[in-house]
């Protein structure tokens, strides 16, 4: 069989184009897999590993050769002959070996997807390497490490190995159900519709009618939760797409470092794990550049010589908790506050509480690095991680012990489509926050009352920046008799949103903004309300940096004390 598209009828070209598609995912499972085995190997031999990658190799090779990609099928040859001297004992497993190994196979993954475009030969580039595999062949004979060739860079991205990550998997047993439920929908809406058609013979009243719809909300939410679970992946693939990203970014560095993987099944929305390449790759880089030491400094320390850093993913309170943690350094806390004097931003760091001192790093442009190396130095990549999650509408934190290492905790929704909203009036506006964010609602103080966008508020004793959401957004309008506050929580701090009105929670699904209104201060999405109405989904992140701001740069009176609670009947947050 060949690739060559002119070679295949146009009636058949269809089915050809599935068999690539499959071949194209079984070989990125195939390389992937080798990889994951030969970095395990490095660190801890284990039998069974070498001859699971040779089936790995044997297996690309005979899929290529049924295609006809004969420079795939000739390059994993050449890979199994080494394999196979090792396996056989007649060369010796070391850490030469294993990284002309990886190396093999990031030639394999770049000829399959050569071969998927058309390209039929071995490139000059791969044929050097492979001449290289049969000389490390001779028993006994050294091998030289060979560089990444031109093309492929050291160290690899990690989005280059994903080559369908777009395309979301879903069992059969999930799609029967979606079908079913679907049918069920269909049933219950034709019955509804005769129901409305005989409603006057029959002498129905409203109620028999919303009796009659509220038969079929349970089948809407089982619809809605069936295809929102379809969309959810695990964590897994794109964690171990870094074990080799952190063997290659450290031996750059001159340090030995090894990844720990723990919680592959938590799942999370194919989007919000897309968005969270980029954020975890920053701060790989950084617990490697920043993070971790070098063999020597660790042996004087009277650690491993090789770092270990530990990626944990979990579900908490209908969110994924992404936690990255590293056994170095740890974040030198007057280093941080040197930084911090010599960029102007803030006027006593040694006054800030130790959260608030840890926090800086995120500032733009913030950087403890003496100099500037590949990895980092240039103030650029942390603030980037907290804007990216802040965009997921999550938040990171950061714990960090001298001497013992860092802990960075990132909390994500499951999905990017729905929330669990709370919403809030402020004259015929209706805006809505992530219920998770809130802590409290409370009534404003009589004496604080103002016309004035922002002050700070008493919450039991405890300073609270509050921001008015009429003049912030520039409602108009005067302030109600009747004012309420609603307390939310962030890493950055707690602050207050003063509105008319408290509406409730319940689920909102997500709607992005129109261009036009894209990159409004404070505001993030939009939602249908159920009166047919657009609420707008607030930057909580943004807001509560804002009302933290406005606080310190203010002389502001003794705040004034909270009002006890509303009566139990009144709205509350739950």
């Amino acid at each position: 069989m060949t690739s060559d598209p002119e070679d295949i009828p146009s009636e058949t070209a269809a089915e050809w184009q599935k068999v690539l598609a499959v071949f194209a995912d079984e070989a990125e499972g195939l390389v992937s897999s080798m990889e994951e085995n030969l970095l395990v190997l490095e660190v801890s031999p284990t039998d069974g590993l070498l001859p699971a990658i040779l089936r790995a190799a044997h297996t690309l090779k005979g899929a290529a050769a049924s295609l006809g990609f004969q420079a795939v099928t000739d390059y994993a040859h050449g890979v199994e002959d080494l394999l196979q001297a090792l396996l056989d004992g007649r060369i010796a497993l070391d850490e030469t070996r294993v990284s002309l190994l990886l190396v093999a196979v990031d030639h394999l993954r770049e000829l399959y997807q050569a071969s998927l475009a058309g390209a039929g030969s071995l490139e000059a580039v791969h044929q050097v390497h492979l001449s290289k595999l049969r000389e490390g062949i001779v028993a006994g004979a050294p091998t030289e490490a060979l560089p990444m060739p031109a093309g492929l860079p050291l160290p690899r991205a990690p989005e280059a190995r994903s080559t369908s990550r777009s395309r979301v998997r879903m069992d059969m047993e999930r799609l029967d159900r979606i079908v079913t439920l679907t049918a069920e929908l269909s049933v219950a809406r034709g019955r509804m519709a005769q129901f409305l058609s005989r409603a006057e013979e029959m002498g129905a009243s409203w109620e028999d009618a919303l009796t009659q719809q509220r038969e079929m909300d349970p089948l809407f939410e089982a619809l809605q939760e069936e295809v929102m679970k379809a969309r959810m992946v695990p964590v897994g693939p794109l964690f171990r797409q870094h074990l080799r990203t952190v063997r290659d970014l450290a031996r750059s560095q001159q340090k030995l470092a090894q990844l720990e993987l723990e919680g592959e099944d938590a799942t999370l929305d194919t989007a919000v794990l897309d968005a969270l390449r980029d954020p975890l790759l920053h701060l790989l880089r950084n617990a490697l550049d920043h993070g971790l030491e070098t063999p020597d400094e660790r042996r004087a320390a009277g650690k491993d010589p090789r770092g270990r850093l530990r990626l944990r993913a979990y579900h908490d309170a209908g969110s994924v908790v992404v936690e990255l943690s590293d056994d170095g350094r740890g974040i030198q806390r007057e280093r941080v506050r040197e930084r911090a004097r010599q960029r102007g931003l803030v006027a006593a760091p040694e006054r800030l509480r130790d959260e608030e001192l840890l926090r800086l790093i995120f500032e733009p442009g913030f950087s403890t690095a003496t100099e500037v190396t590949e990895l980092s130095g240039r103030g650029v990549g942390m603030d980037v991680v907290r804007r990216d999650i802040e965009a997921l509408r999550g938040s990171v934190a950061i714990q960090s012990q001298e001497g013992q290492g860092t802990t960075l905790t990132l909390r994500l929704p499951l999905t990017l489509a729905v929330i669990q909203g709370f919403a809030m009036g402020v004259g015929d506006q209706v805006y809505v926050v992530p219920i998770e964010s809130v802590q409290e609602c409370m009534e404003v103080p009589v004496q604080a009352r103002t016309a004035e966008a922002s002050g700070v508020l008493s919450l039991r004793g405890q300073p609270l920046p509050y921001l008015r959401l009429r003049q912030v957004f520039s409602l108009g309008g005067d302030v109600p008799a009747r004012e309420n506050v609603v307390v939310l929580k962030h890493p950055d701090g707690v602050i207050g949103l003063a509105v008319d009105e408290l509406q409730g929670d319940g689920q909102r699904v997500i709607r992005p903004l129109g261009r036009l209104f894209q990159g409004i201060p404070g505001i993030s999405g939009s939602t249908i309300l159920g009166d047919g109405r657009v609420g707008l989904l607030l930057d909580t992140p943004a807001l509560v940096r804002r009302a933290v701001l406005h606080a310190s740069e203010s002389a502001v009176s003794p705040p004034a004390p909270l009002e006890p609670p509303p009566p139990a009947n009144a709205p509350r947050a739950p």
